[in-house]
């Protein structure tokens, strides 16, 4: 059997998450509060958040995006890995979601780092490019409505800089990608045959893309790492 044949069972997945999950006490509270909700399939996992902060440290990054804040898990995993002098634009539409998000990230003291917008995402980032930003961002995480993809993607791509990364969520959409027989799986989860589409056209674009470096990971439903060159 080759590497890439191996499948990870749940033993193996906490194995993984006992040897190298660093978790607060507070991330674990807005995980579990989070997991009441009726929408938590939004919620990305522990690993995931933990990742991305790990990623932002790394390139230094001090202006990110965030579009899909959700009840604020991954905008609090980015903030608290970013230094003082830095700050996330997160956007949302959903104002008791993001009430969650805002308690959260003042106990974490990390409120001050997070301008949170509640408008289309669409709106958003247009008015960031209006307002001369193109070129000047660092991160962007896109984890939203996934019909609006590309457009974020397009968006995303106009405001970073040269070296800077986008990370989009939910590129296997439960495995809906490849196989059509997991599809009912992910159209119970709120999605639907338009959304399956969109993200397919989106990856076959990006695979494409001559304007970036890509690398596709399985982690979670799927991630998918974009630099911009």
């Amino acid at each position: 059997m080759r590497k890439d044949q191996l499948t990870i069972d749940s033993g193996v997945s906490q194995y993984v998450a006992d040897h190298s999950l660093r978790e607060s006490n507070l991330l674990q509270q807005l995980r579990i509060e989070t997991a009441k909700d009726s929408a938590a399939i939004m919620q990305i996992p522990a690993e995931q958040g933990q990742f991305m902060a790990l990623l932002v440290k790394l390139m230094g990054a001090k202006k990110t995006i965030e579009i899909g804040v959700y009840t604020g898990y991954s905008a609090l995993c980015v903030a608290q890995a970013l230094p003082d002098d830095s700050y996330t634009v997160a956007c949302d539409m959903n104002e008791e979601w993001t009430a969650i998000a805002k308690k959260y990230w003042k106990a974490a003291g990390v409120n001050e780092k997070i301008d949170l917008r509640i408008a289309p995402a669409l709106d958003t980032l247009q008015s960031l490019v209006d307002s001369g930003q193109s070129g000047t961002f660092d991160f962007v995480f896109i984890d939203a409505d996934k019909k609006n993809y590309d457009h974020y993607y397009e968006l995303s791509l106009q405001l970073m800089r040269s070296g800077g990364l986008i990370a989009i969520d939910n590129v296997l959409l439960f495995g809906s990608v490849v196989d059509a027989s997991l599809l009912d799986r992910a159209l119970q989860k709120g999605l639907s045959v338009d959304d399956v589409e969109a993200i397919k056209v989106l990856n076959k674009k990006i695979k494409l893309d001559e304007r970036v470096d890509i690398s596709m990971l399985s982690m979670a439903d799927g991630i998918t790492l974009v630099y911009k060159k």
